[in-house]
C-alpha cells in the first residue's frame, strides 16, 4: 500500500507542477462545475480544463472522496457492505480468501467495489445489489461462456464479469478465472 501512496503523492505534485494549480485548486473548482457523478466529472475536468484522464481521475476521486486514500478502507468496507448488501460479505469474504493466497495482491477499496491489482488491475469485487456480487475480470482474448459474461457497458475496467449470487458460487471454476487473471497481470 505504501507504493500506491507514495505514487498518488508523485502524482499530486506533478498536478501542480503541470498545471499550475495545487490539488484543493481543482478540487474547489470541480465542486463549482456542478458535476455530481464521477464519470461526468472527469470527462468535465478533459473537455472543459484539458486534463489528461489520468489527472482527471484522481481529482474526481478527491473531490467525491471515492478513493481509498480518502477515506479509511474500513470505512469503505462498511459502507460498501451496509444495509441490505450485508448478505452478500460471505461470498466477497470467500472470494477474497482466495485472492489473498496468490502472491503480491493489493486490494484497494473504493467506494462501491474492491479493485484487486498485482502490477496493475486484473480483478474487482462489487456487492451490486442485495442478492447479488460481481466478480469483474480482465480477460483479455478469452471468450464469454456459460457464467464468464463479457463485461460489456457494466464495468470498463474490465472485460468480463460472474454473477455471484451464493458464496456456494465462490467455486473453483470463479477460482480458476480469477487465477488466471491474476496471472496476466
Amino acid at each position: 500500500m505504501a507504493d500506491v501512496d507514495a505514487a498518488t503523492a508523485t502524482m499530486i505534485a506533478n498536478l501542480e507542477a503541470n498545471t499550475g494549480k495545487s490539488l484543493d485548486q481543482w478540487i474547489a473548482l470541480a465542486r463549482a462545475s456542478g458535476q455530481a457523478k464521477h464519470g461526468q466529472l472527469v470527462a468535465w475536468l478533459k473537455a472543459e480544463q484539458g486534463l489528461t484522464h489520468g489527472y482527471a481521475n484522481l481529482v474526481a476521486h478527491k473531490t467525491f472522496a471515492s478513493d481509498a486514500g480518502s477515506s479509511g478502507d474500513d470505512d469503505l468496507m462498511a459502507t460498501m457492505f451496509a444495509g441490505p448488501k450485508a448478505a452478500m460479505k460471505p461470498a466477497y469474504d470467500k472470494a477474497a480468501t482466495f485472492v489473498q493466497g496468490l502472491d503480491s495482491v493489493e486490494f484497494a477499496p473504493k467506494k462501491g467495489y474492491v479493485s484487486l491489482r498485482r502490477s496493475k488491475q486484473f480483478a474487482l469485487l462489487q456487492p451490486s445489489t442485495k442478492d447479488r456480487l460481481d466478480v469483474g475480470l480482465v480477460l483479455k482474448g478469452v471468450e464469454p461462456a456459460g457464467r464468464l459474461e463479457a463485461a460489456g457497458s457494466w464495468n470498463a475496467m474490465v472485460t468480463h464479469r460472474v454473477r455471484v449470487s451464493s458464496v456456494d458460487e465462490v467455486d473453483a471454476e470463479l477460482e480458476g478465472w480469477l487465477r488466471q487473471a491474476w496471472a496476466a497481470a
